[in-house]
């Protein structure tokens, strides 16, 4: 499971579909409808908000937004939209860890899309979250 801190802009078509599966698998395990991945360590950060149904939903709802503008059908109801949840803190190890193991990925499934990563000095972050200094997460596996 990876729930990206970084702009859903960023993913290729597969990353924003897989992070869109994932997002829903998320939202079903904080929902209590499965009982698997329930101590999924990326799942943690939304574990710990004040209203974790509330930050997951507006993660799907963001994801679900870069899809719509690439053309992409994703199911709006799959998703409670227009939350507004206190953001979360990504520090700068963790960004640079996700950018770094992005572009791995792009560098093999879309090198044009690469390129976005390679020319910006600083990502944009999901909205949901906000960069503050610090390592790379405990719960992230290297």
């Amino acid at each position: 499971m990876r729930l990206w801190s970084l702009s859903p802009r960023y993913l290729d078509v597969k990353g924003l579909v897989a992070v869109w599966r994932e997002g829903l698998l998320a939202d079903a395990v904080l929902l209590g409808k499965t009982t698997g991945y329930r101590n999924h360590p990326q799942l943690d950060r939304f574990k710990q908000h004040p209203d974790p149904v509330a930050a997951i939903n507006y993660y799907l709802e963001i994801i679900h937004q870069e899809a719509s503008s690439r053309g992409y059908t994703f199911d709006a109801g799959k998703f409670l939209s227009g939350l507004h949840p206190q953001p979360i803190a990504v520090t700068e190890g963790q960004v640079r860890f996700e950018m770094a193991y992005l572009q791995r990925k792009l560098q093999l499934r879309d090198p044009a899309r690469l390129h976005l990563l390679e020319v910006e000095e600083t990502a944009d972050l999901h909205p949901l979250f906000y960069l503050i200094s610090g390592s790379i997460a405990d719960w992230e596996k290297s």
